[in-house]
């Protein structure tokens, strides 16, 4: 890890520990999500500014809505990132209603999916929205009982991508074949071929397997459902595998050392994803600066946009599983 990782995620853990004092009672988990929004452009959390615009969120949703729920911490910091939140809130909003129509269920996942759609700018919204539509019926129709609400994010970011619909889901439904028999086959799996589409790796199988048993070697398993997509992000860097798996391991451990991330605070799952993240976001920022050749096929810029997917989802999930639970 160099000194601006380690920088960062000590200011995850300072931005973490803000957003959980002003906003107590909120999700803990979509906190932290916030929190790694600011500290990944290495900026400290913006109280006000959240604040400002969970307030706009709360005028412009019924008491009902998603958006004012388990993942309002989160889109609430989005919103605050933007140049022009009130317009992208407005966007947002209506993408939102569009989905509807379109057949998608009210939820959590639905939510940030509008979000991703409307930040992504009026011009790509209508084939957005089409191809959003499209990939995800095309991974229904593969995947009957697996494909749900939680696979709206993803169906957002590969509509949002240039991929077209019948190759994408080509290469998922290979990747699916070919890891099933080493990976247990259901959701988990279904995300993570969806990461290794979504960042032009869909073929990608033997880094993922060797990234597992990096991890293994640590003691550390990362072939379980939510970790699994981050399991690909990780395979899709320029890295070679045991190295990954060192300096996510010593990021988790510096984490678990911070105010806010120990075992009562977080779970090991959760941490792992934030140290990944950050681990992640150090070595596209070398790839950006020519200082690491990019990984074969793949775009590190859709590479982030996939652990950007995959942590999203995951809060999302963890958000609906603990809200059903209350």
């Amino acid at each position: 890890m160099n000194e601006q990782t380690i920088a960062r995620a000590a200011l995850l853990a300072e931005n973490a520990l803000e957003i959980k004092r002003e906003f107590k009672w909120k999700n803990a988990m979509t906190g932290r999500l916030a929190a790694l929004l600011y500290a990944a452009q290495d900026r400290p959390a913006d109280i006000e500014a959240i604040r400002a615009q969970y307030e706009q969120i709360k005028q412009n949703t019924s008491g009902f809505s998603p958006f004012r729920s388990t993942m309002a911490l989160s889109i609430s910091a989005f919103l605050s990132m933007s140049d022009d939140p009130a317009a992208l809130l407005s966007d947002m909003l209506e993408v939102y209603e569009l989905l509807k129509e379109d057949g998608f269920k009210t939820s959590d996942f639905l939510a940030m999916a509008a979000y991703l759609i409307a930040a992504a700018g009026p011009e790509m919204r209508i084939t957005a929205l089409d191809r959003t539509k499209a990939f995800y019926h095309a991974m229904k129709k593969e995947h009957r009982f697996l494909t749900g609400r939680d696979d709206y994010i993803f169906a957002a970011m590969l509509g949002l991508s240039d991929l077209d619909v019948e190759t994408g889901v080509t290469q998922m439904e290979r990747a699916y074949a070919a890891l099933r028999g080493e990976l247990r086959a259901g959701n988990g799996l279904q995300s993570l071929t969806q990461v290794m589409t979504l960042a032009g790796g869909g073929e990608a199988v033997d880094r993922v397997l060797g990234m597992r048993e990096a991890f293994r070697a640590r003691g550390i398993r990362l072939d379980q459902q939510y970790l699994l997509p981050v399991l690909g992000v990780l395979a899709l860097l320029p890295i070679e595998a045991p190295a990954v798996a060192e300096e996510v391991s010593k990021m988790f451990d510096f984490l678990r050392e911070q105010q806010g991330f120990g075992r009562w605070s977080a779970t090991k799952q959760e941490v792992m994803m934030l140290a990944a993240a950050l681990v992640s976001q150090e070595h596209a920022d070398e790839v950006g600066r020519g200082e690491l050749p990019a990984a074969p096929s793949t775009s590190l810029a859709n590479v982030m946009l996939a652990q950007h997917a995959a942590l999203a989802a995951a809060a999302a999930a963890a958000a609906s599983a603990a809200a059903a639970s209350s």
